[in-house]
C-alpha cells in the first residue's frame, strides 16, 4: 500500500489522481489533501477519502471547509495557507507527495517533502524551472526519487528505463501546437482569453492552457527536462505533433528512436508515478493503433511563438533567468486572462523582464535567493503590464 499526499487536490491533476485511487483502493491510500479555494470540492474529497490532514488556501477557506464537514467527518488536522501545504507535504504517514499545486507556490512544499525523505511526483513544472539545481541536489542528498507526471516527461522516463546516460543522444518533446497552430500574425493579434482556453486535445487548468497556446508550456518543459534527465539544452528538441498520441521520444546513440504512445488521459502518467517501477491495469480504454489515423510531426514556429525561444534562451543563459522567465510569464498570463494585455504582449512582457535581468549568471543558491529573484521579476513584469494598452 502506497500512502499519498496531494498538493492541489481540487485541480485537474488532483482530481485525476483521485480517480487513480478509486481504481486501485487496495494499492493507494490518501493521507493528506491540500487545495486552493474550491472548498466545496475539497469537502467532498475529505468525506470520500477520509485523509488525516486537509488544507485550504486561506483561513477563511478553512472556516468554510470546517462548516461543510460534520464533526465526525473532519480530519485530525485542518490547516490553511503555506503552512497547510508544508504540513501536507511532510505528513509523517505519506510515502509519496504529488505536487500539483499551480505556479511557484509549491516550491517550498516540494523541497520540504524531499527533506523529509518523501518520493516526489512532480506535476508542477515551475518547481524545477525556478529551482532545478536546488531540487535535484536535495533529492540526491536525501536519496529520494523525483518522478515526472507531465505526460511528456513521464513518456521520456518510460523510454529511458534501463538505459545508460551515454546511450542517449537526444530527448524529443512533443507539443500539440495549441489552438493557434498555423494562425497568421494578424489572427494572433486578435486572440481572446476564450480563444486561448480552447485546447484541442487536453483538458487542463486555465494557466497551463494559456501556456500551451503560447508554447511557453513546452518551453518550461524543456527546462524541466534538463534537470529531470541531466542533459544539455542541445540534447532537447521539440516537435509539434497535433494528435498528441506520441507523448515524447528518445533518440539513442545508434539512431534508434524510442517512443511512448497512449491515450490523452492524465490518469496514465499519474498512475505510473504511483506504481513505478511496477505497472498496473489502467482505468482508461487502451489505445487502438488501428484507428489512430495519420500522425503528423513538424518543427515549432519559433518566430510566431517566441515564448519557446525565450525559454531556450533562459536555459542556455542559466543563472536567475529561468526564475525570471517563469515569474514574468505568470504575471503576463494573469494580465491576459484579466483582459489587461493582448495575447501577443505575453512574450514582450517576458522578454523585457529578461532584458532587465541583464547578464547576471549567478545561480540562486537558496530558497530565499529564488524568492528574491522571483519578486524582482514580478515587479518588473507588472510595471511593463501597466504601460501596455488593454485588450
Amino acid at each position: 500500500m502506497i500512502r499519498i499526499a496531494i498538493l492541489g487536490s481540487t485541480g485537474s491533476i488532483g482530481q485525476s489522481a483521485l480517480s487513480v485511487v478509486d481504481s486501485h483502493p487496495e494499492r493507494v491510500a490518501v493521507v493528506a489533501l491540500a487545495a486552493g479555494h474550491n472548498t466545496e470540492r475539497l469537502a467532498e474529497q475529505v468525506k470520500k477519502y477520509r485523509p488525516a490532514l486537509a488544507s485550504a488556501a486561506t483561513a477563511a477557506g478553512l472556516d468554510d471547509l470546517r462548516a461543510r464537514l460534520r464533526p465526525g467527518e473532519r480530519p485530525a488536522m485542518l490547516e490553511a495557507g503555506a503552512d497547510g501545504l508544508l504540513a501536507a507535504a511532510t505528513h509523517a504517514d505519506a510515502d509519496l507527495v504529488l505536487c500539483a499545486s499551480s505556479g511557484a507556490a509549491g516550491l517550498e512544499a516540494a523541497l520540504a517533502a524531499i527533506d523529509h525523505g518523501k518520493t516526489v511526483a512532480l506535476a508542477n513544472k515551475e518547481v524545477l524551472v525556478m529551482a532545478g539545481a536546488l531540487m535535484v541536489d536535495a533529492a540526491r542528498r536525501r536519496g529520494v526519487g523525483l518522478l515526472p507526471v507531465d505526460s511528456e516527461h513521464n513518456a521520456i522516463h518510460q523510454c529511458l528505463h534501463g538505459r545508460q546516460a551515454d546511450e542517449v543522444r537526444r530527448l524529443i518533446l512533443t507539443a500539440s501546437g495549441g489552438p493557434f497552430r498555423g494562425w497568421t500574425d494578424d489572427a494572433l493579434a486578435k486572440v481572446t482569453p476564450a480563444d486561448a482556453l480552447r485546447h484541442p486535445t487536453w483538458q487542463m487548468g486555465r494557466k497551463i492552457t494559456i501556456d500551451s497556446s503560447t508554447l511557453m508550456n513546452k518551453g518550461l518543459e524543456v527546462i524541466e527536462a534538463r534537470w529531470l534527465f541531466n542533459v544539455t539544452p542541445e540534447q532537447i528538441s521539440v516537435v509539434v505533433h497535433p494528435q498528441s498520441i506520441v507523448h515524447s521520444m528518445v533518440e539513442l546513440c545508434d539512431g534508434s528512436v524510442m517512443a511512448q504512445l497512449g491515450a490523452t488521459d492524465m490518469r496514465l502518467p499519474i498512475q505510473y508515478a504511483f506504481s513505478y517501477p511496477e505497472r498496473w491495469d489502467a482505468p482508461v480504454a487502451p489505445l487502438d493503433v488501428t484507428r489512430m489515423g495519420q500522425l503528423d510531426f513538424a518543427p515549432p514556429d519559433f518566430a510566431r511563438f517566441p515564448c519557446l525561444r525565450l525559454a531556450y534562451e533562459a536555459l542556455e543563459h542559466g543563472g536567475a533567468w529561468p526564475v525570471v522567465l517563469n515569474a514574468a510569464n505568470e504575471v503576463a498570463v494573469e494580465a491576459f486572462l484579466a483582459g489587461r494585455v493582448r495575447f501577443l504582449d505575453i512574450p514582450r512582457i517576458i522578454e523585457q523582464a529578461l532584458e532587465a535581468a541583464g547578464r547576471d549568471t549567478s545561480v540562486p543558491r537558496s530558497l530565499s535567493d529564488v524568492r528574491a529573484t522571483d519578486a524582482r521579476a514580478r515587479q518588473q513584469a507588472t510595471e511593463t503590464v501597466s504601460t501596455l494598452p488593454s485588450s
